[in-house]
């Protein structure tokens, strides 16, 4: 057990996890910026990137890199300057430190070690996408981003089919459209929204359907990192399918049931849709197949 007092010392080592802003720089806090001027050293993502923040706030600081391909030559020694006493702070490029970022391993062996790690709050994109996506916001799961190989994406998807959280991804544009694609096949026509250079001059929203954020994508250049935000599912578990009074209908049935007590057909094939959960076009093209 570790019981951490953040503030009870003031010799020892400690790792400073301070958010940077996601595109807007006013963004930054007033703590973030004080935080970065008062520690020995800048752990970064990208050196060059951090640079930038750093020349426009007039910050003069020594950094280092942390990154993917080399965590654990740079951990080892960042580990070794905590050791010592020294105050560094962690950065990414852009939001939280140790979210889809390899900084969460460095978070984990300074914990282990038992120094102090202590958040310094901010920007966050996956949060920033979330609040103004419109889906529903008391619950949801972050998942990052998805894997690249079909066969892990699959899985992935499959894992995910019967959250009825909101999920909210990370995806890079040449990978988006492919990304949503694979969605739709195994979660049908939901609910969902493509957020993109959030918080800079050209932000954008896109709300609607799969099918529709497709046929967007599809009309124009992609640009910018996306965060998707896809609703969670909505229909009845597995077990509850299993004994729904439609289980042995076919689906023309089961508008036609519907249509039976006075729905239209519209309304009809949206119920139908709904207690399947399956994408409406679905049952309307069954319908409707000569």
């Amino acid at each position: 057990m570790n019981v951490q007092r953040s503030f009870a010392s003031e010799e020892a080592g400690v790792l400073y996890l301070v958010a940077t802003p996601i595109g807007n720089l006013d963004d930054i806090t007033v703590r973030c910026l004080n935080t970065l001027r008062e520690v020995d050293v800048i752990a970064c993502e990208d050196t060059r990137q951090t640079r930038k923040l750093l020349n426009h706030f007039q910050i003069e600081k020594r950094t280092v890199s942390y990154h993917e391909h080399n965590k654990e030559a740079s951990g080892n020694g960042l580990l070794q300057w905590l050791a010592e006493g020294k105050k560094i702070a962690l950065v990414s490029d852009a939001g939280l430190p140790a979210i889809s970022d390899p900084g969460a391993e460095l978070v984990r062996d300074a914990t282990a070690a038992g120094f102090s790690v202590i958040p310094v709050p901010g920007a966050n994109a996956a949060l920033t996408a979330l609040i103004a996506s419109g889906l529903p916001t008391d619950r949801f799961v972050f998942c990052g981003f998805m894997g690249r190989e079909n066969k892990e994406r699959r899985e992935e998807l499959e894992r995910l089919k019967r959250y009825p959280e909101t999920l909210i991804f990370y995806e890079a544009p040449h990978r988006v459209e492919k990304t949503l694609a694979a969605m739709r096949e195994a979660w049908g026509n939901r609910r969902a929204v493509l957020a993109r250079e959030l918080t800079k001059r050209y932000e954008e929203f896109a709300r609607g359907t799969l099918d529709e954020l497709l046929e967007w994508l599809r009309s124009g250049e992609v640009r910018g990192e996306f965060c998707v935000i896809v609703e969670g599912n909505t229909g009845p578990l597995e077990a509850e399918v299993d004994d729904a009074w439609w289980q042995s209908l076919s689906i023309v049935e089961h508008v036609d049931h519907y249509c039976a007590q006075g729905m239209g057909k519209k309304e009809a094939i949206k119920q139908a849709a709904d207690d399947r959960n399956v994408s409406k076009r679905d049952v309307y093209n069954e319908y409707h197949r000569e």
